[in-house]
């Protein structure tokens, strides 16, 4: 006797799998998110996702919230490969718990920079809040010099170029010469710098992570300027080269499109 999908679904499987897609959409959940979604009390959505974590399909990182993994990210499961934002995550995760200082990653398109996620450094009473979706010119931002960095000069003035003559663009006046001797010092250092070039009182730095699925990619720390000092410089960077490296490890890098 056939029994309907209703009766005969195992409904903590469901709810496991139910999760394990909202991580897969959106990078990370909070308990709070996962019971609301599966219309259950907290206790039995942080009872499923303790199971996920300890069958390594979960991971718990910063400020309590799951993202997936190494199980579920791992070669040869029947899934397209997580976007770039998803990918990065534990690694933003990573640098933010490293450094307690807000934190982003961040792609190149064209000459400007897209803020694709970040974390906020919440306890600091004096911090630099999130920029996430926010897009901003390349060159005058710490992550925008470390992308920037990795192209050629003769790839760095093409780009200007076209920008310089695209839609809404007939205005925008850049001292290219200026560019190139910045990227140059960014290529001996390994690392990008902003010291209030983006907008006022702020102090960052940024790590290019090379071309992850066809995107530049970079990892970037800001904070105020006024409790920005030398030694957070390295401090700071230290942090940025030893995180970009991790995650260069364990992902595969392609060639631009």
């Amino acid at each position: 006797m056939l029994r309907n999908e209703e009766s005969s679904r195992v409904e903590a499987v469901h709810r496991a799998l139910v999760l394990l897609k909202m991580m897969a959409e959106n990078g990370s959940i909070s308990v709070t998110e996962a019971a609301k979604e599966l219309d259950v009390n907290p206790s039995t959505a942080q009872r499923l996702l303790a199971t996920l974590v300890g069958d390594g399909f979960a991971r718990q990182g910063v400020q309590k919230r799951y993202s997936p993994g190494p199980e579920f990210l791992r070669p040869g499961m029947m899934q397209p490969v997580p976007p770039l934002r998803l990918r990065a995550r534990p690694y933003l995760e990573r640098l933010f718990e490293r450094v307690g200082e807000t934190v982003h990653l961040a792609t190149l398109v064209g000459t400007e920079i897209h803020h694709l996620d970040g974390i906020e450094a919440t306890t600091q009473p004096l911090r630099f809040g999130l920029r996430t979706g926010v897009t901003l010119p390349a060159h005058v931002t710490s992550a925008g010099k470390a992308m920037l960095a990795d192209l050629t000069p003769e790839e760095v003035e093409a780009r200007y170029k076209i920008a310089a003559v695209g839609p809404g663009r007939g205005n925008a006046k850049v001292d290219l010469a200026r560019i190139q001797r910045e990227l140059e010092k960014t290529r001996r250092l390994g690392v990008g710098t902003n010291y209030e070039e983006s907008e006022d009182g702020v102090a960052a730095l940024a790590v290019s992570l090379g071309v992850i699925d066809g995107e530049h990619a970079a990892f970037s720390i800001a904070l105020p300027s006024a409790r920005f000092t030398r030694e957070d410089a390295k401090r700071l960077a230290s942090s940025l080269v030893q995180t970009a490296k991790e995650f260069s490890e364990h992902e595969i890098s392609a060639p631009a499109k």
